[in-house]
């Protein structure tokens, strides 16, 4: 089961796609918000979620005081799951709070060039290449507000992102066989730091 864990949708539960994803765990969501909540980076932000799945880090965000998530997946099956999901959630935060969801591929969404966006989450398929996932992120460059923070989300045995010249690492936390690589435009750096348990 897949619930929201904090802020004012705090224990609704969310749907999750048959097939297809693998949502972030609940340890890993709560280590990821913890320290964007610390960072002060949720209050008012603008987030994007790139491969939403069941949209789950998008809507926690908004939970915890994001002002707008843009959820995006293609998977029509999936789309219909973040569709429902959001709804859940946008009855909860009122309209203190702007949720949409986009039933496009990642690369036509950051193609148009939205944004800017503070906070981005990218939990791509297993099946989406290193090569492809750099090919995202330059996408991505354009449609970053100067202090965003853009958090990738990868298997354990995956190499660190390839970043393109617009983007720099920050800090990476591995939990069991999942890892978070954080990073940050290059005009705004995130002060480096590995950590794993």
């Amino acid at each position: 089961m897949t619930r929201i864990i904090g802020g004012r949708a705090g224990s609704i539960t969310l749907e999750v796609p048959d097939a297809g994803t693998r949502p972030t765990s609940d340890r890993v969501r709560e280590s990821l918000f913890g320290a964007l909540e610390s960072a002060d980076a949720l209050r008012g932000a603008a987030v994007l979620d790139l491969y939403a799945g069941s949209g789950a880090l998008g809507l926690e965000a908004v939970s915890r005081g994001a002002a707008s998530a843009d959820l995006v997946e293609k998977a029509p099956r999936a789309a219909s799951v973040v569709q429902r999901n959001a709804a859940r959630v946008a009855k909860s935060v009122g309209r203190d709070a702007r949720i949409d969801v986009h039933r496009t591929a990642v690369t036509a969404y950051l193609g148009a060039r939205r944004g800017p966006f503070d906070i981005v989450f990218l939990d791509p398929p297993y099946d989406v290449s290193e090569t492809d996932l750099a090919a995202v992120l330059e996408l991505l460059v354009p449609c970053l507000a100067p202090e965003a923070v853009v958090i990738v989300e990868r298997a354990g045995r995956s190499p660190q992102p390839v970043l393109p010249a617009g983007l720099v690492a920050g800090r990476s936390k591995r939990y069991g066989d999942t890892t978070l690589w954080w990073s940050s435009p290059a005009t705004y750096e995130v002060e480096p730091e590995a950590e794993s348990d």
